[in-house]
């Protein structure tokens, strides 16, 4: 059997006081139909990246709505974590192609792992992502409904990647993305739109005091008496760690007194990102006023909820995203975030509103340069930025659309609750 996640267990009503009595009722209602129904989730990595954070919660909540569900993790090795790092590059524009071994690569270890997956055990088997996307070619005949869940950004995709997939999520009952422009112009059966979510009760997104935060981000060696720029993203070209730091040192040369900390995971899906970790470094040039930390530092959870609570700015300078959770994390937190206007990282920053917006060095060090400066302005974007993430973007709304599918791919009534389908 693929390994086994340990979730622990999570409450519905712990989070009654954060949503509205709506939802909640919405919620309750949609699980009733499905009590007892078995579900798998699959993905490559129990830790590191969105989907492992979302999973976390989103697990436990299912159970606790009545659903039977489990977690499990793909087998992988270098040469194929190599294959999906290259596949998730092409998915997001990276003109290389995948060479005849790779593809064969890839589809060995997918059906290895099918190999060790009992599917006739599950009334539902929710794929995360491309590792384990053809996992479904092994199963001609299936009992449960097969559900992929795509977590980047697919809106510029270099289509030799994306046809070396595509007749395996052809195969779905129902393919999931975060926005319309993510889906492709291809035969599928059902393609559903809806955005990823944060869990507020986690250690990451918890309250903290600024005073703990500050206690915190000190252990690191950082002067918490100075102002503190932050990105939290993996080590990855897409989320342009060096950008952050040439726009850091624009900030640098109108507030001399600024810091500046990368704080990263490193997972073992992603073997670029050591490779990125040290460009990273490199491109920091012994700054002394450069924090480059990660997991490898005793960074966890609580450790990310501190560097973001004390910054004054929070960046997120991607050139391609997905959705951008760190973005989504920061404004719950009521920081100002400057980001890149990418993905779906534009359905969370209204321009000028609630952040802001930006795509270029010079228009990021320029935002951070207008933080510093007038820091009331920035306090008032960042509390709109909390409550437009309170309304759409935290766990139990994810949840709840989760029902939605379960209920209509179970040909159920769903009561007048719908989700978007394209």
């Amino acid at each position: 059997m693929l390994p086994l996640v340990n979730v622990g267990h999570k409450s519905l009503g712990d989070y009654a006081t954060l949503v509205s009595r709506g939802l909640m009722n919405e919620i309750q209602r949609l699980a009733e139909p499905l009590q007892g129904k078995r579900v798998a989730h699959v993905s490559a990595t129990a830790f590191g990246g969105g989907v492992a954070e979302i999973n976390y919660t989103l697990v436990p909540l299912m159970a606790d709505a009545g659903l039977d569900v489990e977690w499990r993790i793909i087998h992988g090795e270098d040469e194929f974590f190599n294959v999906t790092k290259a596949i998730h590059n092409g998915l997001q524009g990276a003109a290389r192609a995948l060479t005849a071994d790779e593809q064969a690569i890839f589809a060995r270890f997918n059906a290895e792992n099918a190999e060790a997956f009992a599917e006739s055990d599950y009334d539902y088997v929710i794929i995360h992502d491309p590792q384990p996307v053809a996992m479904i070619d092994s199963f001609q005949e299936r009992r449960a409904k097969w559900i992929w869940r795509g977590h980047i950004d697919f809106s510029t995709p270099n289509e030799q990647v994306f046809d070396v997939l595509l007749p395996s999520i052809r195969r779905y009952d129902a393919s999931i993305f975060h926005m319309r422009e993510y889906v492709p112009h291809a035969d599928l059966p059902m393609a559903v739109v809806w955005p990823p979510a944060i869990d507020p009760l986690m250690p990451k997104n918890m309250a903290l005091s600024p005073e703990d935060a500050a206690y915190i981000v000190d252990q690191f060696g950082i002067d918490v008496e100075r102002p503190l720029l932050t990105q939290v993203s993996r080590f990855d070209p897409w989320k342009d760690p060096l950008g952050v730091i040439d726009a850091y040192r624009q900030v640098k040369r109108r507030f001399p007194e600024v810091q500046l900390a990368l704080v990263g995971s490193m997972a073992h899906d992603d073997p670029e990102g050591w490779d990125y970790y040290k460009r990273t470094t490199e491109h920091a040039d012994g700054d002394p006023d450069i924090y480059i930390l990660s997991n490898m530092n005793n960074v966890g959870a609580v450790e990310v909820n501190a560097f973001q609570v004390h910054s004054r700015a929070l960046v997120q300078k991607s050139t391609k995203e997905g959705f951008g959770l760190t973005v989504t994390e920061a404004l719950w937190k009521a920081r100002p975030m400057v980001a890149g206007r990418v993905g779906g990282i534009v359905t969370q920053i209204v321009d000028g509103e609630t952040g802001w917006l930006v795509d270029s060095v010079e228009a990021c060090a320029s935002a951070c340069i207008e933080i510093l400066r007038d820091p009331d302005e920035a306090r008032s974007r960042a509390l709109k930025g909390k409550e437009h993430v309170r309304r759409h973007f935290l766990t139990p709304r994810l949840l709840r659309d989760w029902l939605v599918l379960f209920n209509k791919l179970a040909g159920n009534d769903t009561g007048g609750s719908d989700i978007v389908v394209v």
